[in-house]
């Protein structure tokens, strides 16, 4: 029932950079009401959502956990994590056949995200 995020940061430039080396892609930044958002890309037919930095955005490694769609196989994206300056903290790892895998990692901010793929 998701239908946005935010990933707080407390520099959206470095968080930014992270997120456009591990996932290839080009985040949009705006800065509204005060607050700086760089926006993940949208076709509007998925979940799509925004790196934070504000005064009422705290990155921590005991927040939500948010998946992030690894792909046809995650290990594409985690192996850019320690090399764009994070951190994994679990390896892919097998969840069932037919659930697929997952992995977690500490983004450049503090934040424990994790992603999922079928492969």
């Amino acid at each position: 029932m998701i239908n946005w995020f935010e990933i707080p940061a407390k520099d959206i430039s470095r968080a930014k950079n992270f997120y456009n080396v591990i996932l290839g892609v080009q985040l949009n930044e705006v800065d509204m009401f005060g607050t700086k958002m760089a926006f993940f890309p949208t076709d509007g037919s998925n979940v799509s959502g925004a790196i934070v930095q504000g005064d009422d955005y705290a990155p921590s490694p005991g927040g939500s956990l948010l998946y992030l769609n690894g792909g046809a196989d995650l290990e594409n994206v985690l192996s850019k994590v320690e090399g764009a300056g994070g951190k994994v903290v679990v390896p892919k790892t097998q969840i069932s056949p037919e659930m697929g895998h997952f992995a977690m990692f500490l983004d450049t901010e503090g934040n424990k995200m994790a992603l999922h793929s079928m492969n």
